[in-house]
Protein backbone atom coordinates (compact mmCIF):
# COMPACT_ATOMS: atom_id res chain seq x y z
CA UNK A 1 0.00 0.00 0.00
CA UNK A 2 1.26 3.45 -0.76
CA UNK A 3 1.93 5.99 1.90
CA UNK A 4 -1.28 7.67 2.96
CA UNK A 5 -3.64 4.74 2.48
CA UNK A 6 -6.16 4.40 -0.30
CA UNK A 7 -6.80 8.05 -1.06
CA UNK A 8 -3.49 9.57 -0.04
CA UNK A 9 -4.85 11.22 3.12
CA UNK A 10 -3.69 9.57 6.31
CA UNK A 11 -4.50 10.19 9.93
CA UNK A 12 -1.97 9.98 12.72
CA UNK A 13 -2.09 6.18 12.69
CA UNK A 14 -1.81 5.85 8.89
CA UNK A 15 -5.49 4.97 8.31
CA UNK A 16 -7.43 7.16 5.91
CA UNK A 17 -10.97 8.31 6.62
CA UNK A 18 -12.26 6.08 3.81
CA UNK A 19 -10.48 3.05 5.25
CA UNK A 20 -11.90 3.80 8.68
CA UNK A 21 -15.45 4.11 7.32
CA UNK A 22 -15.12 0.84 5.36
CA UNK A 23 -13.71 -0.94 8.41
CA UNK A 24 -16.44 0.39 10.72
CA UNK A 25 -19.13 -0.59 8.23
CA UNK A 26 -17.62 -4.07 7.93
CA UNK A 27 -17.48 -4.48 11.71
CA UNK A 28 -21.00 -3.20 12.34
CA UNK A 29 -22.87 -4.89 9.46
CA UNK A 30 -23.18 -8.66 9.85
CA UNK A 31 -24.89 -9.04 6.45
CA UNK A 32 -21.96 -7.29 4.76
CA UNK A 33 -19.51 -9.61 6.55
CA UNK A 34 -21.53 -12.66 5.46
CA UNK A 35 -21.66 -11.40 1.86
CA UNK A 36 -17.90 -10.77 1.79
CA UNK A 37 -17.23 -14.16 3.38
CA UNK A 38 -19.44 -15.96 0.82
CA UNK A 39 -17.72 -14.18 -2.07
CA UNK A 40 -14.28 -14.90 -0.61
CA UNK A 41 -15.15 -18.56 -0.10
CA UNK A 42 -16.34 -18.88 -3.71
CA UNK A 43 -13.15 -17.29 -5.00
CA UNK A 44 -10.98 -19.48 -2.78
CA UNK A 45 -12.89 -22.61 -3.83
CA UNK A 46 -12.27 -21.74 -7.48
CA UNK A 47 -8.59 -21.01 -6.81
CA UNK A 48 -8.19 -24.30 -4.95
CA UNK A 49 -9.92 -26.14 -7.77
CA UNK A 50 -7.70 -24.62 -10.46
CA UNK A 51 -4.61 -25.39 -8.39
CA UNK A 52 -5.76 -29.01 -8.13
CA UNK A 53 -6.39 -29.11 -11.89
CA UNK A 54 -2.95 -27.67 -12.64
CA UNK A 55 -1.31 -30.92 -11.58
CA UNK A 56 2.03 -30.44 -13.32
CA UNK A 57 4.46 -28.60 -11.06
CA UNK A 58 2.11 -27.86 -8.17
CA UNK A 59 0.52 -24.97 -10.03
CA UNK A 60 3.73 -23.02 -10.59
CA UNK A 61 4.36 -21.30 -13.90
CA UNK A 62 7.57 -22.67 -15.35
CA UNK A 63 8.33 -19.88 -17.79
CA UNK A 64 9.45 -16.33 -17.17
CA UNK A 65 8.02 -15.28 -20.52
CA UNK A 66 4.92 -13.12 -19.82
CA UNK A 67 3.18 -14.31 -23.00
CA UNK A 68 3.62 -17.98 -22.08
CA UNK A 69 2.49 -17.26 -18.52
CA UNK A 70 -0.64 -15.52 -19.83
CA UNK A 71 -1.36 -18.46 -22.15
CA UNK A 72 -0.94 -20.94 -19.29
CA UNK A 73 -3.29 -18.99 -17.02
CA UNK A 74 -5.90 -18.56 -19.78
CA UNK A 75 -5.71 -22.26 -20.66
CA UNK A 76 -6.11 -23.24 -17.00
CA UNK A 77 -9.15 -20.94 -16.66
CA UNK A 78 -10.64 -22.32 -19.87
CA UNK A 79 -10.09 -25.90 -18.70
CA UNK A 80 -11.52 -25.20 -15.23
CA UNK A 81 -14.56 -23.40 -16.63
CA UNK A 82 -15.17 -26.20 -19.14
CA UNK A 83 -15.06 -28.83 -16.40
CA UNK A 84 -17.26 -26.72 -14.13
CA UNK A 85 -19.79 -26.27 -16.96
CA UNK A 86 -19.78 -30.00 -17.73
CA UNK A 87 -20.22 -30.83 -14.04
CA UNK A 88 -23.08 -28.34 -13.76
CA UNK A 89 -24.82 -29.88 -16.78
CA UNK A 90 -24.42 -33.36 -15.24
CA UNK A 91 -25.75 -32.15 -11.89
CA UNK A 92 -28.72 -30.47 -13.60
CA UNK A 93 -29.51 -33.68 -15.48
CA UNK A 94 -29.37 -35.65 -12.21
CA UNK A 95 -31.70 -33.13 -10.52
CA UNK A 96 -34.13 -33.38 -13.44
CA UNK A 97 -34.11 -37.17 -13.19
CA UNK A 98 -34.73 -37.00 -9.45
CA UNK A 99 -37.66 -34.60 -9.95
CA UNK A 100 -39.09 -36.85 -12.67
CA UNK A 101 -38.90 -39.82 -10.29
CA UNK A 102 -40.90 -37.90 -7.69
CA UNK A 103 -38.08 -36.74 -5.41
CA UNK A 104 -38.58 -33.35 -3.77
CA UNK A 105 -35.83 -31.04 -5.04
CA UNK A 106 -35.32 -28.33 -2.44
CA UNK A 107 -33.77 -25.03 -3.61
CA UNK A 108 -31.78 -24.79 -0.36
CA UNK A 109 -30.22 -28.18 -1.12
CA UNK A 110 -29.40 -27.07 -4.66
CA UNK A 111 -27.77 -23.89 -3.30
CA UNK A 112 -25.42 -26.05 -1.21
CA UNK A 113 -24.14 -27.96 -4.27
CA UNK A 114 -20.75 -27.07 -5.69
CA UNK A 115 -19.57 -27.45 -9.28
CA UNK A 116 -15.99 -27.80 -7.99
CA UNK A 117 -16.26 -31.57 -7.69
CA UNK A 118 -13.16 -33.67 -8.10
CA UNK A 119 -14.51 -37.21 -8.13
CA UNK A 120 -15.75 -36.92 -11.72
CA UNK A 121 -12.47 -35.59 -13.15
CA UNK A 122 -9.97 -38.12 -14.50
CA UNK A 123 -6.80 -36.07 -14.53
CA UNK A 124 -4.63 -39.05 -15.49
CA UNK A 125 -7.34 -41.37 -16.86
CA UNK A 126 -8.26 -42.77 -20.24
CA UNK A 127 -10.04 -40.44 -22.59
CA UNK A 128 -12.09 -41.44 -25.62
CA UNK A 129 -11.25 -39.14 -28.51
CA UNK A 130 -12.67 -41.00 -31.50
CA UNK A 131 -16.11 -39.40 -31.00
CA UNK A 132 -15.02 -35.78 -30.59
CA UNK A 133 -16.41 -34.93 -34.02
CA UNK A 134 -19.99 -35.81 -32.90
CA UNK A 135 -21.71 -32.65 -31.61
CA UNK A 136 -23.55 -32.96 -28.29
CA UNK A 137 -27.31 -32.39 -28.12
CA UNK A 138 -28.53 -28.84 -27.52
CA UNK A 139 -28.42 -27.81 -23.87
CA UNK A 140 -31.68 -26.81 -22.17
CA UNK A 141 -30.89 -24.29 -19.41
CA UNK A 142 -34.23 -24.79 -17.59
CA UNK A 143 -33.91 -26.90 -14.46
CA UNK A 144 -37.25 -28.62 -14.95
CA UNK A 145 -38.33 -29.56 -18.46
CA UNK A 146 -41.73 -28.25 -19.40
CA UNK A 147 -44.17 -30.38 -21.33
Amino acid sequence: MTEGGWCGVAGADGVSEIQAVVLLRYLSDSQLREQITRATNKAEAYNGYTKWLHFGGDGYLRSRDPELQEKAVKFLDLMANSIIFSTTVDMTDALRQMAAQGWEVNPDDIAALSPHRRDNVLRFGDYITDQLHVPPPAYNPALFATT
